[in-house]
């Protein structure tokens, strides 16, 4: 059974019938969001597509419940129940089409930026993708070659930490990664000095951002940050949400606040956890928070699985007080060429709106 739309109908019977399979239409959309079933000009069946698509879920439901965090299990089962949940949309605040970086690229200077993994990190190659084409030169950097010695942090201008299963992912896998630095004297002084630089910036994205979150007292204006522990739902978390844009320090989401977006989530720790209950209150009076879940409303939400981690106020994105540093769980380099996304509005071209992070970065270098 396939959908098509009503225009191409006689199309499709035609093409199916050259090849002598004979195919008829079965169905129409109806306008009320009611299915009816009817058979010789007879309704069999009619209920409201909402209490259909319950019953349709409601096994995976109950295995969801047993299984997993049955809180959210429930969240997302009776997430049904709004027959007018408009679903996913978007809401650009700026000219995603504007190539902000064209001066820059035809210059010929092309920064280089370090794209930082470690064992079993796996997102370093979209990242790499997204900063080239935004016009830096990427340089694969794993963290043996730190702690060797083999390549220092003082060549470059952006750092990026990338997302992945660093270590196989185990609990606390981003402050495994972190540590591995904070105790090691050369690796130590490396970060640190890097993030002191004021003409440098850098990113965390997913395990990365826990990563960079477990370096907060190497980072300038990062005493606040949380931590990223395991997600409320009790599962790996890989979905397609929304996020808000905040207006925020960052210099990565310059010019972006207020934008409503789609974006990648793959993680099973990212949910916040503040060591100060004042945490949060001071991150948003500095304007160091970045991003925030929305639901199809466009209202920031801990409601599973809009939010996918349960993060309190929805934020899973921050910045550092100067804006230099922002990490954040969902991954903008998986979604920056509009053919990436499972789904987009319809008058998108080849250039998405996260592209406009990267070249953030490489505008703010000048």
């Amino acid at each position: 059974m396939i959908q098509v739309n009503e225009s191409d109908v006689s199309d499709i019977v035609s093409a199916y019938a050259k090849v002598g399979v004979v195919v008829s239409a079965i169905a129409t959309l109806s306008g009320d969001d009611r299915i009816r079933i009817r058979f010789a000009g007879e309704t069999l069946l009619e209920e409201a597509r909402a209490s259909w698509q319950r019953v349709w879920s409601e096994t995976s439901y109950r295995i969801q419940a047993l299984r997993d965090n049955p809180e959210s299990a429930q969240q997302e089962f009776d997430n049904l129940l709004d027959a007018k949940d408009p679903g996913l949309s978007a809401d650009v605040r700026f000219d995603q089409n504007e190539d902000i970086v064209a001066a820059f690229v035809a210059s010929g200077v092309k920064p280089k930026i370090a794209v930082l993994r470690e064992q079993g990190v796996n997102g370093q190659v979209e990242m790499a993708a997204a900063f080239h084409k935004a016009g830096f030169i990427p340089v694969d950097v794993h963290m043996s070659d730190i702690l060797s010695g083999r390549i220092t942090l003082d060549g470059f201008s952006g750092l990026v930490a990338c997302g992945g299963f660093s270590y196989g992912d185990v609990l606390g896998a981003g402050e495994g990664w972190a540590k591995s630095i904070l105790f090691n004297p050369i690796a130590r002084e490396q970060f640190e000095a890097f993030f002191k630089r004021v003409d440098t910036f850098t990113l965390g994205v997913c395990n990365g951002c826990q990563m960079l979150s477990n370096l907060y007292e190497l980072i300038p204006g990062a005493s606040h940050w949380p931590k990223f522990i395991r997600n409320e739902s009790a599962q790996f978390e890989a979905r397609f949400v929304q996020v808000e844009v905040q207006k925020s320090n960052s210099i990565l989401l310059a010019g972006m606040e207020g934008s409503r977006m789609p974006i990648a989530v793959a993680h099973g720790e990212g949910q916040t956890e503040y060591r100060d209950e004042q945490d949060m209150a001071a991150l948003a009076s500095s304007s160091q928070i970045a991003l925030r879940y929305v639901d199809n409303y466009g209202q920031a939400t801990e409601r599973y699985p809009f939010n996918p981690n349960g993060s309190a106020q929805g934020v899973t994105g921050l910045t550092s007080e100067d804006g230099r540093v922002t990490i954040m769980m969902p991954h903008p380099e998986r979604v920056y060429r509009t053919v990436q996304h499972s789904w987009h509005p319809s008058e998108w071209q080849e250039q998405a709106p996260w592209l406009r992070l990267f070249q953030n970065a490489r505008k703010w270098l000048g």
